[in-house]
């Protein structure tokens, strides 16, 4: 028995902590992805890694090993996109598993409103026995929106849809009665407050053709009621993506109008109105 606890021990010295396998993947497992890999908003992605020359402590008969780790995952401004990840390996080993190596994976989805760029998965792996910790940082790029550049509330890419789903506006916009108007947009620039909160609203009307006693037009049409969109997401959310349809009888004469969209920061104190022409025929 002496002897045997002695060769565990002389056994258990290894060569410099290091990452033997770092890697990404679609799911659980999978095939390893390529570094020209893009997630999209919305993905769900998993990271793997495999670590070598940790240090092994004897235990009676057997060995020990003892390795903790550490995953942040951070957008391309080091904003976390989710909470960091901690996690730790004590597996108890026979001087036959003399090739068995510490591994963990990580799921992470990257968020609905997630910018387009290059985002790291920071990593950190201590051994505990060796007292050693080693760390990198392995990127994945994300194809998604541009994100807004930081000031003026307002909206961005306001645009009238020929149908539903389009992802480009009319130019000029021109709907045929009977028909349906679609309408999509982005509200931009609103206050963050703690926890990431945010709230805003919005709201559509329908001006006139401009008159002498009316320079912007009659409102001929106004939502009762604000589409209000808020809430306390753990990534902060940059953009709120708007849309509405109106609904247009033969009845309704033809003629030019235009819409008026107006979206309030209800945490900002602001409300501003934009304004988009369009036709009935």
């Amino acid at each position: 028995m002496i002897a045997l606890v002695t060769a565990l021990a002389t056994a258990a010295p290894a060569a410099d902590l290091a990452f033997q396998r770092l890697a990404l993947h679609q799911y659980e497992d999978g095939p390893i992805l390529a570094s020209t890999y893009e997630y999209l908003a919305g993905d769900v992605g998993w990271f793997s890694a495999r670590i070598s020359g940790y240090q092994r402590e004897a235990r009676d008969e057997e060995q020990g090993a003892r390795v903790s780790w550490e995953v942040r995952i951070t957008d391309p401004a080091g904003v976390l996109i989710e909470p960091p990840r901690m996690g730790s390996i004590n597996e108890m080993l026979r001087v036959q598993d003399k090739d068995w190596v510490p591994k963990f994976s990580v799921m992470f989805i990257v968020p609905s409103f997630a910018p387009r760029g290059d985002y790291k998965i920071a990593v950190s792996v201590k051994d505990e026995i060796a007292n050693a910790t080693i760390m990198t940082e392995t990127p994945f790029h994300v194809r998604g929106e541009e994100l807004p550049p930081a000031g003026q509330f307002g909206v961005r890419n306001l645009r009238l849809l020929a149908k539903e789903g389009d992802r480009f506006g009319m130019n000029p916009a021109v709907y045929q009665r009977p028909g349906t108007l679609f309408a999509q947009f982005d509200i931009v620039g609103y206050k963050l407050a703690a926890s990431n909160k945010y709230s805003v609203d919005y709201r559509l009307a329908i001006a006139g053709a401009p008159t002498e006693q009316e320079p912007k037009g009659a409102i001929l049409y106004a939502q009762p009621e604000a589409r209000e969109e808020g809430g306390t997401p753990f990534y902060p959310q940059r953009w709120v993506p708007g849309g509405f349809s109106l609904n247009f009888n033969a009845e309704v004469p033809a003629g030019k109008y235009t819409l008026v969209l107006t979206v309030r920061d209800k945490l900002g104190g602001e409300e501003r109105e934009f304004r988009e022409p369009f036709e009935l025929r």
